[in-house]
C-alpha cells in the first residue's frame, strides 16, 4: 500500500486537500499526519484543521495515522486510557514515537477508541517482545519506521533489515518512508529529505520504493515529505509491490525478437545460483525454433549487462542472463541487449533463488 505524509499547519488547507485528492487519483490509500506543531495557543485551531482534512481523506476511503509524542498528549490533555479525541478528529491509528512500558501499549490496543497502535520499529531494543508479553490485541498492533531529515543519519540497510525482520516474523504489518526529491515540507524546520534509509536520500522515488518492496519486509511505503510532484506520485503508483521490475536501457542494436524475449516474459532466477550471473532459463524453451543471430557480442561482459544466448550457443540459445561480475563473453555466445539502469544495480542483490522479476524501459 502507498501513502503520503501531510503537514496541514505548514501549508494552506486548499493545497493539502488538493494533494490528498491527487494522491488518491494515483491509488494512494494512506495518510501520515504529524501533530508535533500543536501547543497551548493553537491547539483548537489545529484540531479543527485536522478534522477538516481527515474528513476529506475518509471520504476517499484513506487510512489515517497521527504521529504524536508525550508532549502532544500533555498539551491536548489526552491520556492513554482515553484516546477518543484522536478518534473524534478522524484518526484510524496513533503512532507512538516513543515506547512505553509494554502494558500501556497492550491496554491501548483494547481501548474504546478502537485506534490501531503503530510502533516505532527503527530500533532493536526488544520493545516489541516486551509489548507482546503483555498479550495485546495483535490485530491492532502495527509497525512503522522513522524518517530522518538530517543527511547521514538514516538507517543502514543491514540494521533496517534486522529491525524489520522481527516484526515480519511476528506477522505484524510494517511501513517505511521514502523521500520526494522536490518536496520541501516536513514536521521540523530542517528538512533535507525524509527517508528511512540513508542510501535512499538522493535516489529517484520509485527506486526507493522498489528497494523497500524487494526486501519482502515492508507492506506500506509512505512519502515522508510534502508535496511530492504529480510525476513522482505517478511513478510510485506504477511500482509493482509484489514483483521486482528492473529498468533496462536497451542497446540501439537490439532486435525485435530480443526485445520480445526481454520485455514480454516473466523471468525467474534458477534455484542453483552462482555469483557471476542471474540466469533466466525457462524462457528459452519458447524460442527453440526461433533464430537469434549473433548481435552485439562484446568480448567482455560487465555488471548490469543483460545478455541472451545466440544461435551459436546450442541448448542455451534464448537463455537470459543478468551479469553480476566482470566475465569474458566466451566465444561470443551471448548478445548484449542492454544494461540495468545504474541506480538500480544494487537491486540485483535481492534476486534470490527462484525470485521472479520482469524488465521495463522508460
Amino acid at each position: 500500500m502507498l501513502g503520503i505524509s501531510i503537514y496541514p499547519t505548514k501549508s494552506d488547507l486548499t493545497s493539502t486537500i488538493e494533494y490528498i485528492q491527487l494522491a488518491h487519483k494515483y491509488g494512494f490509500k494512506r495518510i501520515f499526519a504529524s501533530l508535533l506543531d500543536v501547543n497551548d495557543s493553537n491547539k483548537d485551531d489545529i484540531l479543527s484543521l485536522f478534522k477538516k482534512v481527515f474528513s476529506k481523506a475518509h471520504s476517499l476511503d484513506m487510512y489515517i495515522t497521527i504521529d504524536a509524542n508525550p508532549r502532544v498528549f500533555d498539551t491536548l490533555g489526552v491520556s492513554y486510557q482515553n484516546l477518543n479525541l484522536f478518534k473524534d478528529i478522524g484518526a484510524d491509528a496513533i503512532r507512538l514515537d516513543a515506547n512505553f512500558d509494554g502494558l500501556t501499549e497492550s491496554l491501548i490496543s483494547y481501548g474504546d477508541s478502537g485506534l490501531d497502535v503503530e510502533l516505532n520499529i527503527s530500533s532493536d531494543a526488544g520493545n516489541i517482545e516486551n509489548i507482546l508479553s503483555y498479550a495485546p490485541n495483535k490485530q491492532k498492533i502495527l509497525g512503522c519506521h522513522n524518517f530522518y531529515p538530517q543527511p547521514y543519519t538514516g538507517l543502514d540497510t543491514d540494521f533496517f533489515m534486522k529491525c524489520t525482520q522481527k516484526y515480519k516474523d511476528l506477522g505484524l504489518h510494517t511501513a517505511a518512508f521514502v523521500s520526494s526529491q522536490v518536496a520541501k515540507l516536513g514536521p521540523h524546520p530542517f528538512n533535507n529529505g525524509l527517508p528511512t534509509l540513508e542510501m535512499h536520500r538522493n535516489l529517484p522515488i520509485e527506486v526507493q520504493a522498489k528497494h523497500l518492496f524487494a526486501t519482502g519486509l515492508i507492506d506500506d511505503v509512505i512519502i515522508g515529505n510534502e508535496f511530492a510532484s504529480e510525476e513522482e506520485l505517478k511513478k510510485l503508483s506504477r511500482v509493482n509491490e509484489q514483483l521486482l521490475v528492473l529498468n533496462i536501457e536497451l542497446d540501439p542494436s537490439t532486435t525485435k525478437i530480443e526485445r520480445e524475449i526481454i520485455l514480454e516474459h516473466l523471468h525467474f532466477n534458477r534455484g542453483d545460483v552462482n555469483s557471476y550471473s542471474i540466469r533466466s532459463t525457462y524462457v528459452k524453451l519458447q524460442y527453440k525454433e526461433t533464430g537469434i543471430p549473433k548481435n552485439n557480442t562484446s568480448e567482455k561482459l560487465h555488471p548490469g549487462d543483460v545478455v541472451i544466448g545466440n544461435d551459436s550457443f546450442g541448448q542455451y540459445k534464448g537463455e537470459v542472463n543478468i551479469v553480476k561480475k566482470d566475465i569474458p563473453n566466451v566465444d561470443q555466445h551471448k548478445n548484449v541487449v542492454g544494461k540495468i539502469t545504474p541506480k538500480e544495480l544494487f537491486l540485483l542483490d535481492y534476486i534470490k533463488p527462484w525470485t521472479k522479476f520482469r524488465f521495463e524501459t522508460n
